[in-house]
């Protein structure tokens, strides 16, 4: 993921505390899904250390991993947007600590802040987009009859 959509490079300091403040600290050991694709997002994760793969299904063969997260990477974007259902899985690769969040906490203190709500939004809606880039790539990587075209 690109450094612009950690929680440092995306979030002002007053910001990023604030949402840090609506936190709680969690650990996942090696090999827990966190969430499944068309199930209800009611939270969501920053990794503190640790790495999170991303999924997409695929029919008819094994899930897709479409990326890997890391330190300051968000896990999960689903809770910002109705109807509130993960479009990808997660699955933690290694032992993981995060911030967790609880979604409607979250979404309430952006609503009756509509700057911090803004950058929130901002900062989700970027990872969204380059998350959306990433699948098509690695879809095309795995199933496109010459790859993604993309020059080496």
């Amino acid at each position: 993921m690109t450094s612009t959509t950690t929680l440092s490079a995306a979030l002002p300091g007053d910001h990023r505390e604030r949402l840090v403040r609506l936190a709680r600290e969690v650990s996942f050991a090696e090999g827990v899904r966190l969430f499944e694709e068309g199930r209800r997002a009611e939270r969501f994760w920053i990794v503190r250390t640790g790495t999170v793969s991303l999924d997409l299904r695929v029919p008819g063969r094994r899930a897709a991993v479409i990326e890997t997260l890391g330190h300051g990477e968000p896990v999960g974007c689903s809770w910002h947007f109705p109807p509130y259902r993960w479009q990808l899985g997660a699955e933690t690769t290694t032992p993981v600590r995060t911030w967790e969040f609880d979604a409607e906490s979250v979404r309430r203190t952006c609503a009756r802040d509509p700057e911090f709500g803004r950058a929130v939004a901002v900062w989700v809606g970027g990872v969204v987009a380059h998350r959306l880039h990433a699948a098509r790539v690695r879809l095309l990587d795995l199933y496109a009859p010459h790859g993604s075209g993309r020059l080496l």
